[in-house]
């Protein structure tokens, strides 16, 4: 069975179109499930500028639905899993407000430093920081607690049920896995995606506490300081705890 945005028989007038060629200007006949079409006239390959490749940026299976996948595509495709895993973080924790705010505000945090570091993969990143405290729930249902070492516990196999979901990869779902299993532990060697998530939900966490708890400006930069472990995380700690740009 074909997708049906994919199949002919759904087809309606302008399913087969002609365009310019980005090289050369010359028209180039495309039909609507063509993801690329070579140039007659100059050679140039390129793509489809106008099929929608949103399900396919996503879909375990669009390599059998439409062939193998350009590259401008492949590099969607992660781009496109943090919004999808974002969604199912919403339908997980339902009405718990307060913690699906505190995952956003992460994933804000997170995207900022690991964009500021130039390191690491905001695909696994971004997949973190929404699921870091994932477990909070089941932790508290199984041992009647949302201590760190019960989320660490119980997060991992629920990040790895909603991701195999989306169809992410397995070397992806490992490390994201792996990073929520331990995120509020660093171990003496940390790949960049952890510290980038690390200084994030530690932004978060310390700004929580502040709004309860004020903190001095002296004890706050001597915690930057000590507990950070980027660069671009200092910076933004300083930026939204301090309020120094």
């Amino acid at each position: 069975m074909k997708c049906p945005g994919q199949d002919t028989m759904y087809w309606k007038p302008g399913a087969i179109f002609d365009t310019k060629c980005p090289k050369c200007g010359k028209k180039v006949e495309f039909f609507k499930d063509d993801t690329t079409r070579k140039c007659p006239h100059c050679g140039h390959r390129f793509m489809n500028p106008e099929m929608d490749f949103g399900c396919a940026a996503y879909c375990q299976f669009a390599e059998q639905c439409i062939g193998n996948l350009p590259p401008e595509l492949l590099a969607q495709k992660e781009n496109l899993l943090k919004d999808r895993v974002a969604i199912e973080l919403k339908r997980y924790l339902k009405t718990d407000f307060k913690r699906i705010s505190h995952a956003i505000r992460v994933a804000r945090y997170a995207e900022q430093i690991g964009k500021a570091e130039g390191k690491g993969n905001m695909a696994v990143i971004l997949s973190a920081a929404y699921l870091h405290d994932i477990g909070i729930h089941e932790a508290e249902k199984k041992h009647n607690s949302s201590s760190a070492k019960y989320q660490e516990q119980e997060g991992p196999p629920i990040a790895r049920s909603i991701l195999e979901k989306l169809g992410a990869k397995e070397e992806l779902i490992k490390e994201v896995c792996d990073i929520v299993g331990h995120h509020h532990h660093p171990r003496p060697e940390e790949t960049d995606n952890f510290k980038a998530l690390y200084d994030a939900d530690l932004i978060a966490n310390i700004e929580d506490n502040h709004k309860d708890k004020p903190i001095n400006a002296e004890k706050l930069e001597k915690i930057i300081k000590k507990s950070f472990m980027t660069d671009s995380g200092k910076e933004h700690a300083r930026k939204i705890l301090l309020n120094k740009n």
